[in-house]
């Protein structure tokens, strides 16, 4: 099993003072971020996409390239490229490009994206919302299959017998669906033998297994490769040393983005008993201890047997030596606890099919 974090790039006002970081400092910050799960052993770090004044990535790419820089072994993916209002032979440039920088450790995460902002912002109309992402995925994966294609669709200029270059290390440069819990989404990434990113930030973890059931019924009626379907979960969480103190530092930046989002989606207002009650076991958020977020991924492990778990702790703003802290004890206490756990439960089970 993979692990490893994803962010946004979050820079919103913090909820005491008001006021946001320097961007050129939320940068440095994240790039040392970065640095550190490298050193502490994790596999992944994913960098959303998003074109709003509270969130600094909106080219993935090229922070990750300056993170590749830094780096030596963890794997360097988009979480998410919005694939719908981007070109899909510049994306694929650019995460080969990212590839070569990276000596083999580029990813592509491709999904529709939690906002909108970037249709009228590259001249997208949303009503080809559906047809864009299934255009452009269709392209994207053609791209990385052949050096030269020949392609036509309904929304980008034709392609006529011309290369893409560069091309990457990897062959095939991997390429992850990344979906909220559309059963379509699933599907769609059953049928092309695409890995699988669930993100659950919210309810009953155990009402996403049917997707993953879905996923592996529905890839196995397509004749998928079963060495390609790998699923991953993508949550929100953050760590301290002990479980008060992970709540009470995560839950106000918490708070202060789900209720702005709520303003613009209907929903209610979040308080603390809300979020206390997604910190259960059987809740969707990693916020707590070391052995408390730990138990927690082994539980989601027996609903989804899931290969990957990345872990956003950057929901809104947050001290940068409390990151690193919550970087630091998922890399050297969490993970290595889980690890032992799959580890001790496979070899409890080897001799049984012997």
């Amino acid at each position: 099993m993979e692990f490893g974090i994803y962010t946004f790039g979050d820079n919103m006002p913090d909820p005491t003072t008001g006021s946001r970081l320097d961007p050129v400092e939320r940068v440095r910050n994240l790039l040392e971020e970065i640095e550190l799960a490298d050193q502490v052993g994790l596999d992944v770090f994913g960098l959303g996409e998003h074109h709003r004044p509270d969130y600094l990535i909106s080219a993935p790419d090229v922070i990750l390239a300056a993170a590749a820089a830094r780096t030596k072994d963890i794997r360097l993916t988009s979480a998410v490229t919005v694939l719908s209002s981007d070109d899909p032979v510049r994306v694929f440039q650019r995460f080969s490009t990212l590839d070569l920088v990276s000596n083999g450790r580029a990813e592509i995460m491709a999904g529709r994206g939690s906002f909108i902002e970037s249709f009228p912002l590259f001249g997208f109309d949303l009503g080809d919302y559906d047809a864009l992402f299934a255009e452009n995925l269709e392209l994207l994966l053609r791209l990385r299959d052949s050096e030269r294609v020949s392609w036509q669709g309904g929304h980008r200029a034709a392609i006529h017998d011309l290369g893409v270059y560069p091309r990457p290390l990897q062959d095939p440069l991997p390429v992850w669906i990344a979906v909220g819990g559309t059963p379509q989404s699933v599907v769609r990434a059953a049928m092309l033998g695409l890995p699988l990113a669930i993100a659950i930030i919210g309810g009953n973890p155990a009402h996403f297994q049917p997707l993953v059931e879905l996923y592996h019924r529905a890839a196995k009626e397509a004749g998928s490769n079963p060495a390609n379907l790998r699923v991953g979960i993508n949550s929100h969480g953050f760590i301290a040393e002990n479980s008060q103190d992970a709540a009470d530092i995560a839950y106000p930046p918490f708070a202060a983005v789900m209720t702005k989002l709520g303003k613009e989606r209907g929903w209610p207002p979040t308080t603390r008993g809300q979020f206390e009650a997604q910190r259960r076991l059987h809740g969707a958020l990693f916020v707590g201890s070391p052995s408390e977020v730990a138990e927690k991924i082994l539980y989601q492990h027996e609903l989804f047997n899931h290969d990957r778990f990345l872990i956003q702790f950057s929901v809104g703003t947050l001290p940068h030596d409390k990151m690193m802290k919550s970087i630091e004890l998922f890399g050297t206490k969490v993970v290595p606890e889980v690890r032992k756990a799959l580890a001790a439960k496979a070899g409890a089970v080897a001799p049984t099919l012997g």
